[in-house]
C-alpha cells in the first residue's frame, strides 16, 4: 500500500536506537511506516502520495509538553495579552496602551503569566501610577509568576475590593495610608487571591471558546509541540470546563494531542471528588486525541507548596498526612495513575512518607505516579522515588524565578534546582514541560535553552557544566522519555515504524546552532498523525487555515502569542523606532515568504539585539 505523505531531504533526528539519523520518512493511516533512505522511500510512493521537500533542514519528533495547563489556557488565549518573550517593558506597555484602545468595556485587559519583570532591559514591573496612566477606565489585570497581580484602579471597581475587603488566607491587598487596596496583590505565599480575582473577570461564550482554544492549540503546534499532558488547575471543574476540547474532540479538529489529569477543586472534600471521578472515567479513556490519564496535579489542598521564592518555603500543616493518604489508598485501589506538586524537599519527604505506608499495603505494581516541579529534592529522596517506581517531571519554572531563588537561598543552593543529571543518573523516568501558561511560558524552547545552557530568561547563569545536559538528552526529555508520563511508552515520541507520525520541521538545526539561539527556534511544519497542522514559509500554504481570532478585539488579533510571532506588538514603533533604527514595517517587510531551502523565519536583522526574543 502507497503512503499518504513522504518528507525527505532532511536530517531526521529518529531518537531511535541505530538509526539515529535518517534521510526520509513515509506515513501511512497516521503512523510512520517507513524510516530511512530517501531513495528508497520515493520509490514507494504512490500516485496519490504526497511528497514535500524539506530542503535540508532539521527534523524531529514533535514535541510533548508532560505539564501544561492547555485546556485553561485555550478556553482563555483569545482574552490575554501576552508579554511571554517581550524584551523591554516599553515595548510591553506600548502593546497594552494599543490592547487598552480596542477592548470594549466590560472587557479587561489581561496580561497573564508567561513572563517574569528581569526578561525586560528595565528589569522591572510597571508601577500603578503607569497602569493608570495607560488605562483610566478600562480593567487592565497584570499577573505575576506566582507572587502578584497588579490591578488598575478600575479593576479594583470591577473586583469590588475596597478598604471593607479583608485579606483572604494566604494573600494580601497592599493598602495606602488611608487603607485603601493601591492595586498590588501579593501571595503570601498562596496564589489564591491572584487566581480568585483573576476569576472575576468576563467570561467568553462558548463559540469563542471554541475558537480560541483551536488558535491556542496552533500557537503550540507553530512551536513544534503535538502532545501535552493537562495537569489540570483551579477553577477548572470536570467534566463542565472540558467540554469544550472534547466536543473539539469529537469533531476532529485537536490538532494537540491531549492526555488529562483530574485536578481536586474542594478544600477538605478532595477524597469525595476522587471518588465521584472513578465513577464516571478511568485512565486511558478516550482516544489517541483525547484521553484520560490519572489524578492531579493537587490531590489534596493541605499538601499544596507554592514556589513563590519571594517568601519563605510554606511548612505543610499536621493533617497533610492523613487527607493525603486517603486520596492515594483511593487512587491506588482503583488503579489510578497520579501526580503531586511539590515543588521542596521537606515536602516531597513527607508525601513519599505516605506513599510507602501504602505501597506496604496496597502494592503499587507498575502504577506511573510522579512529582512535578521538585526543585529542591535530596539525592535520598531521588532514591526513594526510584525504588517506588515513581517518575519526576520538571519545568522551566527556574528560567523565570532563579534569580529570586538565588537571592534567598544562595547561588550554590540554586546550583541543583532541580538536579535533572542527578534524577537521570538514579534510573528515575524524567520528563520536561512548563507549567504554562500563569507561571513559565509554553514556549518550549525556552525550557530547551534552560536544560542546555543553565541560564535563565534573563542570562543569569545558575549551574555548573555537571548539572547541564547535551542536546539531545534535553530532546528526549521532551519527546521519547515524555511519553512514559501518559502510559504512552512506544506509541510516539520517535520516528519509528509504528508510532503515531508526529513531528516538528525546525526552523534552524537545533543541534548546531549556537546555545543563544536554541530559544529562538520554531517550527516551519508541524505534522499530527500525518496531517498538516501548521506551517510557516515555504510551507504555509500546506497548513489548513484557521477562522479569525473571536473577538474581533482579541489581542491574538493584534500580538499573535509568543514573541516570535508579535512582529505586530511593535507596530506602533514606526513613531518610535529603536536605538537601532530598525521600525515595525520595516521588520515586517524582512519577514518575506522565501523559498523552503531558505530559512522562512529569518528577518534580516542580524546584530539587532531589540529582536533577541
Amino acid at each position: 500500500m502507497p503512503p499518504e505523505l513522504i518528507l525527505h531531504q532532511g536530517r531526521f533526528t529518529t531518537l531511535t536506537p541505530g538509526a539515529s539519523e535518517v534521510e526520509a520518512v513515509a506515513i501511512t493511516d497516521g503512523r510512520f511506516s517507513a524510516v530511512g533512505s530517501g531513495g528508497d522511500i520515493l520509490k514507494t510512493r504512490g500516485p496519490g502520495t504526497r511528497v514535500i521537500d524539506v530542503g535540508g533542514r532539521r527534523v524531529v519528533p514533535g514535541l510533548i509538553d508532560s505539564h501544561t495547563h492547555v485546556i485553561r489556557g485555550g478556553l482563555n488565549y483569545n482574552l490575554e495579552l501576552r508579554w511571554d518573550g517581550v524584551r523591554s517593558l516599553a515595548d510591553a506597555m506600548r502593546m497594552l496602551r494599543q490592547q487598552v484602545a480596542v477592548t470594549p468595556a466590560p472587557q479587561w485587559v489581561r496580561v497573564v503569566g508567561g513572563f517574569t519583570e528581569l526578561q525586560f532591559a528595565e528589569r522591572r514591573l510597571p508601577t500603578l501610577e503607569e497602569l493608570n496612566a495607560a488605562a483610566p477606565d478600562t480593567p487592565v489585570f497584570i499577573l505575576h509568576l506566582y507572587d502578584r497581580a497588579l490591578l488598575n484602579a478600575a479593576a479594583l471597581r470591577a473586583c469590588g475590593y475596597t478598604r471593607d475587603t479583608p485579606n483572604p488566607p494566604g494573600g494580601e491587598l497592599q493598602r495606602d495610608r488611608h487603607g485603601n487596596p493601591t492595586g498590588l496583590l501579593l501571595a503570601k505565599p498562596n496564589a489564591q487571591l491572584l487566581y480568585a480575582s483573576l476569576a472575576k473577570g468576563p467570561k467568553l461564550p462558548r463559540e469563542y471558546q471554541e475558537n480560541s482554544t483551536r488558535h491556542f492549540m496552533r500557537e503550540l503546534n507553530r512551536l513544534g509541540i503535538t502532545g501535552v499532558i493537562d495537569a489540570g488547575g483551579g477553577f477548572q471543574n470536570y467534566p463542565d470546563d472540558y467540554a469544550v476540547v472534547q466536543k473539539l474532540a469529537d469533531a476532529g479538529e485537536l490538532t494537540l494531542r491531549i492526555a488529562y489529569n483530574l485536578f481536586t477543586q474542594n478544600k477538605g472534600a478532595e477524597a469525595v471528588d476522587f471518588r465521584a471521578w472513578t465513577k464516571q472515567v478511568r485512565p486511558g479513556q478516550g482516544s489517541d486525541h483525547f484521553r484520560h490519564n490519572g489524578a492531579g496535579e493537587m490531590l489534596v489542598f493541605s499538601a499544596a507548596d507554592f514556589e513563590d521564592f519571594r517568601e519563605p518555603r510554606p511548612e505543610l500543616p499536621a493533617d497533610m498526612e492523613g487527607q493525603l493518604e486517603e486520596v492515594v489508598r483511593l487512587l491506588v485501589e482503583n488503579r489510578w495513575p497520579w501526580r503531586l506538586h511539590a515543588t521542596y524537599d521537606e515536602s516531597i519527604s513527607r508525601a513519599l512518607d505516605v506513599f510507602e505506608r501504602v505501597n506496604r499495603e496496597i502494592p503499587f505494581q507498575g502504577l506511573h505516579w510522579f512529582f512535578d516541579h521538585a526543585e529542591t529534592i535530596s539525592e535520598r529522596n531521588i532514591d526513594r522515588i526510584a525504588a517506588l517506581g515513581g517518575g519526576i517531571a520538571v519545568q522551566h519554572r527556574m528560567a523565570y524565578q532563579g534569580e529570586y531563588f538565588v537571592e534567598r537561598y544562595g547561588a550554590a543552593a540554586a546550583a541543583h534546582t532541580p538536579p535533572v543529571a542527578r534524577m537521570l543518573a538514579a534510573g528515575v523516568p524524567v520528563g520536561a514541560g512548563t507549567d504554562a501558561t500563569r507561571v513559565a511560558s509554553y514556549n518550549p524552547w525556552v525550557s530547551l535553552a534552560w536544560l542546555v545552557t543553565g541560564r535563565t530568561v534573563a542570562g543569569t547563569s545558575l549551574y555548573g557544566e555537571d548539572a547541564l545536559l547535551d542536546r539531545e538528552t534535553a530532546l528526549r526529555l521532551w519527546t521519547e522519555r515524555n511519553t512514559w508520563f501518559s502510559s504512552e511508552s512506544g506509541k510516539k515520541g520517535q520516528l519509528a515504524v509504528g508510532q503515531l507520525a508526529d513531528l516538528a520541521v525546525l526552523s534552524e538545526d537545533y543541534f548546531s546552532v549556537p546555545a543563544e539561539r536554541i530559544s529562538h527556534l520554531e517550527s516551519v511544519l508541524t505534522v499530527l498523525g500525518g496531517k498538516v497542522v501548521h506551517g510557516a514559509g515555504g510551507f504555509a500554504d500546506l497548513a489548513p487555515p484557521l477562522p479569525p481570532a473571536m473577538p474581533d478585539w482579541s489581542p491574538v488579533r493584534s500580538f499573535g502569542g509568543y514573541a516570535h510571532a508579535a512582529a505586530s506588538a511593535t507596530a506602533s514603533l514606526h513613531a518610535a523606532p529603536h536605538a537601532c533604527g530598525v521600525h515595525a514595517h520595516g521588520a515586517a517587510a524582512w519577514r518575506r515568504p522565501v523559498p523552503v531551502a531558505e530559512d522562512p523565519t529569518f528577518w534580516g536583522l542580524l546584530g539587532c539585539s531589540c529582536w533577541a526574543f
